[in-house]
């Protein structure tokens, strides 16, 4: 049996992969949770790893409480995380815990050659040439788990990659398609957290209504398939059906269709290159009728606008976004503010600090650290 750790097990895309995992029979050698220790521990009893780890260190006594006689080795903190990422019994590690800290254990399971199911989006666009070239230099496969990013991945199988011309990222365009920024002012947390397509956890949907979600898969689509930023066209495709496309120098355009649910890029991630069957429903197109395609509104979606400026800026700019991102998603989620500061917050440090060269993780996790510092403090700028 093929063995696999999942960081951010209790979360929208680790609980999925575990019913991927139990459908074909692989062995789960380790899960770890941010903060959700009766979740975590509700898994550990029914799959039986050999690890739990608990991001939040500050919940270890609970841990250590709750998970008492399932012979479990119990772990907290970054550094768990990064444990679990070098273990030798895992074959490979999905990472899907949410936000930067998912850089550290991506470069640990890295450095113990483990290949790797990436949905830890802010891992590339944080530090994306520090783990592509440790992945180059390790021979490490990354495996997208990213819909669109899988999309992509599957699309360029069996053809020259030196003969693509671009690649066409989707967007279901957020819960606000076709709303101006006026309509926008208000907008609680209640309503930003209601997706149309997608179930996800609380910041990737506040990320989704900000189209900074496709920002950051836009920066990560560069490190994934080594592509230029006019390489990447973005277009808003709101039943989320086909899930990216290529196109080749013949102007051939070859795109990946599904039902919007994660399991299949998690499957195909997990299970590279069988193709077996899914636990979803089929796609019918007869069903849909219609699929619809549209420009993205980029003057009032700023975070995307943001996104792809700092591509173009290379070096730290890409982190500071992603760092800044986090910073105010979490006080909008707060309600310490209103929804179109995220945007502007986001800009405002990329104009604000300077662009250095990331050759470390420490130059990384610095160029984070004042990226949220300077939303701190300009919350209501």
């Amino acid at each position: 049996m093929k063995s696999v750790a999942i960081l951010g097990s209790t979360g929208s895309i680790g609980t999925q992969a575990i019913e991927v995992a139990c459908m074909h029979g692989l062995r789960v050698t380790a899960l770890a949770a941010n903060t959700n220790v009766d979740k975590l521990v509700e898994q550990a009893k029914r799959l039986r790893p050999q690890i739990l780890c608990i991001a939040d260190a500050s919940r270890y006594p609970q841990l250590k409480e709750a998970a008492a006689g399932l012979g479990c080795r119990l772990l907290a903190g970054i550094e768990g995380l990064c444990e679990i990422a070098a273990d030798d019994s895992t074959e490979i590690l999905l990472n899907s815990v949410v936000g930067m800290v998912g850089l550290r254990p991506t470069l640990a399971a890295i450095a113990a050659k483990k290949p790797i199911a990436l949905a830890n989006k802010e891992t590339l666009v944080a530090g994306g040439a520090l783990v592509m070239d440790a992945a180059a230099k390790n021979g490490v496969p990354i495996y997208p788990v990213d819909s669109e990013h899988s999309a992509i991945f599957q699309c360029l199988q069996g053809n020259r990659r030196s003969q693509l011309k671009k690649i066409i990222l989707t967007a279901s365009g957020g819960p606000f398609f076709g709303k101006t920024r006026a309509e926008l002012a208000d907008i609680t947390v209640e309503q930003a957290l209601q997706h149309p397509n997608w179930s996800m956890g609380s910041k990737i949907t506040i990320d989704s209504a900000t189209l900074m979600n496709k920002g950051l898969e836009f920066i990560e689509a560069r490190w994934l398939f080594d592509l230029t930023p006019d390489q990447i066209e973005i277009v808003v495709h709101r039943q989320s059906v086909l899930h990216s496309a290529v196109v080749y120098d013949d102007d051939s355009m070859i795109g990946q269709m599904g039902v919007p649910d994660m399991k299949i890029p998690i499957q195909y991630a997990l299970l590279y290159p069988d193709r077996l069957p899914c636990p979803t429903k089929p796609l019918s197109l007869t069903d849909y009728g219609t699929l619809t395609f549209a420009k993205p509104d980029y003057d009032t979606f700023d975070c995307l606008t943001a996104c792809i400026r700092a591509s173009e800026m290379g070096g730290s700019a890409p982190c500071v976004a992603n760092g800044a991102n986090e910073a105010a998603v979490a006080a909008f989620l707060a309600r310490k503010i209103p929804f179109l500061q995220i945007g502007k917050l986001v800009n405002a440090a990329i104009d604000a600090l300077p662009v250095t060269e990331l050759t470390c993780f420490e130059d990384v996790a610095a160029a984070d650290a004042q990226a949220r510092a300077f939303v701190a403090e300009h919350l209501h700028m």
